[in-house]
């Protein structure tokens, strides 16, 4: 028999949200409405579209295998030198690229308990051994994932909000968490929703680099800039530890229309405060929703909210795809009984709650009672 890596075996592969043209062709439903992936209900934005539309008449060149000009306007826009960045094929990416190089067999890394299943994938194809920490709240019990480090601990992911819970972690906690965090160990802070976060008590992780040559920070262009198809995330470190990411990672790993569309997006600042704006009002109407119909919530900084539905997330799932609405269920991240869902446009949200009144578990109860 030909040999295989077990690690790899023992996977199981990511399952994204399922795209609309697939419920479209199984069910034969045509109005359809997507809130399971946590994307920009609003679509890129003007500014985005003319960019791509721009680019494309250079597709038979290769993109700058090093994105001199987007590092320049990122390092511009977050306060760091373009040596400190490093550009990834979404966020994804980058996280798979910090594993590769911090890890090998029989290092260790830890995870919060329900944090983002990609951290495991990357963290097993390395050989690495994965300590998970119970959660806290539904979120990182920092105190916990202090106490689990060991002299073979070599990474700790901590998402910030967190997906799929939303739960946010203060500066007041975090700061403390860096500082009693020994040299040896590097912390990936992950902060894909962080233009959504309102909470008073916190740090923009890029403003911490300086202090901390151990931290590693991840963004994505996919949520609030609304370019999830095209691929874009981002890492900042010190230098020295770019350069080492660099150095793994696959040339031309970023493709240009990608690279064309971040830099106008970078420059849309009406763009994503409004979309911020949306997400606050959405959030209001669903938690407000999701209350009415009798359903308990994970309070989120992010553009989704998880609720448990009082049943099996994946029965909840099945009936309301059956409707037309695709949410996520997330038993695969410990929430057996939870489903999460998108912030949408009113539309979608009013459609989804409607949706929920008439097939869910707990909505029926309080009907009947």
């Amino acid at each position: 028999m030909l040999s295989i890596n077990p690690r790899i075996a023992g996977l199981s592969p990511y399952k994204p949200g399922k795209p609309v043209d697939e419920v479209a062709r199984e069910l034969g439903i045509n109005d359809i409405v997507k809130l399971a992936s946590n994307e920009n209900p609003r679509g890129p934005g003007e500014k985005v579209q003319l960019a791509i539309a721009e680019a494309s008449k250079e597709l038979s060149r290769y993109p700058d295998g090093g994105g001199f000009v987007l590092k320049a306007r990122l390092a511009e826009k977050t306060g760091l030198q373009p040596a400190q960045l490093t550009l990834g094929n979404g966020s994804n990416d980058v996280l798979d690229l910090i594993a590769r190089v911090i890890l090998e067999p029989g290092a260790q890394a830890i995870i919060a308990e329900h944090s983002f299943v990609v951290y495991r994938l990357a963290v097993t194809c390395c050989g690495g051994d994965l300590v998970t920490v119970p959660a806290k709240a539904y979120g990182a019990d920092l105190p916990g994932m202090l106490a689990a480090i060991t002299d073979q601990t070599r990474l700790i992911f901590i998402a910030n909000p967190n997906n799929p819970t939303g739960t946010h972690t203060p500066a007041s906690e975090l700061v403390p968490f860096l500082q009693a965090v020994p040299a040896h160990v590097w912390v990936v802070l992950d902060e894909a929703y962080l233009e959504y976060v309102e909470d008073e008590d916190h740090v923009n992780g890029a403003s911490l680099l300086s202090q901390f040559p151990n931290l590693i920070v991840t963004r994505t262009f996919s949520k609030v800039y609304g370019l999830a198809a095209v691929r874009f995330g981002y890492g900042a470190s010190s230098p020295e530890f770019a350069d080492l990411l660099n150095r793994a990672r696959q040339p031309f790993n970023v493709n240009a229309l990608a690279m064309a569309a971040c830099l106008a997006a970078l420059d849309d600042d009406d763009y994503v405060q409004e979309s911020v704006a949306l997400n606050r009002a959405g959030m209001a109407q669903m938690t407000e929703g999701l209350t009415s119909l009798g359903y308990s919530y994970i309070p989120s900084a992010g553009n989704f909210v998880a609720f448990d539905c009082g049943e099996s997330g994946d029965a909840l799932f099945q009936r309301m795809l059956q409707e037309g609405v695709i949410v996520r269920a997330i038993g695969e991240y410990g929430l057996p009984n939870h489903v999460r869902v998108s912030i949408g446009l009113p539309a979608e949200n009013e459609r989804f709650l409607s949706v929920l009144a008439r097939v869910g578990a707990l909505s029926r109860v309080a009907a009947d009672s």
